[in-house]
């Protein structure tokens, strides 16, 4: 089976960013002020400001080696994956169920930017490397040891399914200003003739470098 990556969209063809607020018809009509409808308004409560996240340096170019999921007894080989001729990411071979693929245009193991590793969720041999993705909880880790022999440690942040005709690309792919991790998989119903109907995508962000 087709592990579902082929219809997701492409990490080179973002969307444009939404429009700003000028385009937005409630900015341009304002609301009547408390002195207009004679009733005092009370004071809006203050907004927490979020915790902001450690940050790590991000860590030079090394290819991807191995990726290993502890949650999931997932220790795999990696192989370099890149786009195919409608610029869609290409998936590992459907021979070699255990393999994980690493988009190697996008960022390396910890490296600044979004990395992107793909697998199947199965084969017609049965269940394949990334079988129980849609499993894996916020807290997890997921390792990724480089070929100069340091390894990357990334914290998942949160699990999604998406439709493939709604995949949101610029969420996925988008770059969030430190180095962070996307694990996709197939998800959604099977048919025989189409394949899966969605992706499972993991996010993570990176916590550490061993």
């Amino acid at each position: 089976r087709d592990s579902g990556t082929r219809a997701a969209a492409s990490p080179g063809r973002e969307p444009a960013a939404p429009g700003s607020r000028a385009d937005d018809p409630a900015a341009r009509s304002p609301r009547p002020s408390a002195a207009r409808s004679g009733r005092a308004r009370p004071a809006a409560p203050a907004a927490r400001t979020p915790r902001p996240r450690p940050t790590l340096r991000p860590l030079p170019h090394s290819r991807a080696a191995r990726l290993v999921v502890p949650y999931l007894r997932i220790d795999a080989p990696v192989m370099s994956l890149g786009l195919d001729r409608d610029h869609r990411l290409t998936a590992p071979p459907d021979d070699d169920p255990d393999l994980v693929g690493w988009y190697d245009q996008g960022a390396a193991p910890g490296g600044q930017g979004t990395a992107v590793a793909v697998g199947h969720l199965d084969t017609d041999s049965g269940p394949a490397v990334f079988a129980g993705l849609p499993e894996l909880k916020k807290g997890r880790t997921v390792e990724v040891r480089r070929a100069d022999g340091r390894t990357a440690v990334y914290t998942v942040d949160k699990v999604r399914s998406y439709e493939k005709a709604h995949f949101p690309s610029q969420e996925v792919y988008g770059t969030r200003g430190g180095p962070e991790l996307r694990l996709i998989t197939c998800g959604g119903t099977y048919d025989r003739r189409k394949g899966y109907s969605g992706n499972v995508v993991v996010f993570a962000h990176l916590t550490a470098v061993r």
